[in-house]
């Protein structure tokens, strides 16, 4: 009697999963949002718990029937859940909508790393000639630059540029170019170095020479050096000098 009873229930508990799983069919959908990737968003069928991810185009196929809830889940949109309706079978531009999840950055912090450059990356070898823009276009204007003969030749070729370059008057003109730069890099290092205040109080140099002085001292190739060199008391030291002889020349043009 009670293989009989059990017999039963498990025919009954049977034909009550074969009816669940008759009763479910193929549902087609998509999802939509403000952004061109929408594949590999999960669609979980939450009685189910079948799963299924949507397409390129953001379509997807599950097993599901009316009142069945889908959940939209993806680290890229809000998880969303949607129960299904008979009516939407029938539809055959089912649509969910999804919204992208917005991410707020609480604190950013740069940090500067003043002695990180190429040389110490390893990225060109240490104590390399540094160029300015005006330098480079110089050396590229007037390098020989010798090159291989495809041919049997030995040796090789040189580059005429360098000497069209010369008559064309091209060389002087990057000469002059690259002086001036170098002259308004200086110039930019001293008044960096020291304010208005101290080549008016300290130095003496009336304010309306003060310009024309700057100009006089980067002119001075011993200076520029010991400038280069960012020693501030060396520095001052024979800014002192130069200041006094150009008070001197101012004297001398003012009788």
């Amino acid at each position: 009697m009670i293989q009989k009873i059990t017999c039963f229930l498990f025919v009954m508990v049977g034909q009550a999963c074969l009816s669940q799983v008759q009763e479910r069919s193929v549902f087609t959908g998509k999802i939509a949002s403000n952004t061109s990737s929408l594949d590999g968003v999960y669609v979980i069928n939450a009685q189910t718990e079948e799963t299924v991810s949507t397409s390129d185009s953001g379509s997807f196929s599950i097993l599901a029937k009316a009142d069945d809830v889908l959940v939209f889940s993806s680290i890229s949109f809000k998880e969303k859940r949607i129960m299904l309706k008979p009516e939407d079978f029938s539809n055959l531009n089912f649509t969910v909508n999804l919204n992208m999840v917005m991410y707020q950055l609480q604190e950013v912090v740069v940090k500067r790393y003043d002695n990180i450059n190429a040389e110490r990356l390893g990225i060109i070898p240490e104590g390399q000639k540094k160029y300015t823009a005006a330098e480079r276009k110089l050396q590229t204007a007037t390098a020989l630059n010798a090159t291989a003969n495809g041919g049997g030749m030995a040796g090789g070729s040189i580059s005429a540029d360098p000497l069209l370059n010369f008559f064309s008057g091209r060389t002087a003109m990057l000469k002059k170019e690259a002086a001036v730069e170098k002259k308004e890099f200086f110039m930019k290092l001293l008044e960096n170095m020291f304010s208005l205040d101290h080549f008016i109080n300290r130095l003496k140099i009336p304010e309306e020479y003060v310009k024309g002085f700057e100009y006089y001292a980067v002119d001075n190739e011993k200076f520029t050096v010991i400038l280069n060199s960012k020693n501030k008391t060396s520095t001052e030291f024979l800014l002192g000098e130069l200041a006094t002889k150009y008070k001197e020349i101012i004297a001398s043009e003012n009788k």
